[in-house]
């Protein structure tokens, strides 16, 4: 069984930066891709970024230009979300996100991030 661990979330205000990491507790673990999940309250948990374990990454249009997505380059399986310029609507917990295919997601616990105006 693999877990992954969330951490970096924290209350900040309109156009500070944060930065969230992830590490799974094995780093031998393949993963296809790793990404990051938010979910504000009373809404659906969306996409916010994924990397791949070839280095393609994608993003929600929401945070275009303002998050940065990426692998550790010396430890596999950590991966950051830099996000700069937060906004109020940046408000949620963010989950971890991990894919192997053929097998369901791995999730970590989450962790709130919230943006004061």
């Amino acid at each position: 069984q693999v877990q992954l661990v969330e951490s970096g979330g924290g209350l900040v205000q309109t156009g500070d930066s944060l930065r969230l990491s992830c590490a799974a507790s094995r780093s031998n673990f393949n993963f296809n891709s790793m990404g990051w999940f938010r979910q504000a309250a009373g809404k659906q948990r969306e996409l916010v970024a994924t990397i791949t374990t070839g280095g393609s990454t994608n993003y929600a249009d929401s945070v275009k230009g303002r998050f940065t997505i990426s692998r550790d380059n010396n430890t596999k399986n950590l991966v950051y979300l830099q996000m700069n310029s937060l906004k109020p609507e940046d408000t949620a917990v963010y989950y971890c996100n991990a894919m192997v295919l053929g097998r369901s997601p791995y999730w970590g616990q989450g962790t709130q991030v919230t943006v004061s105006s």
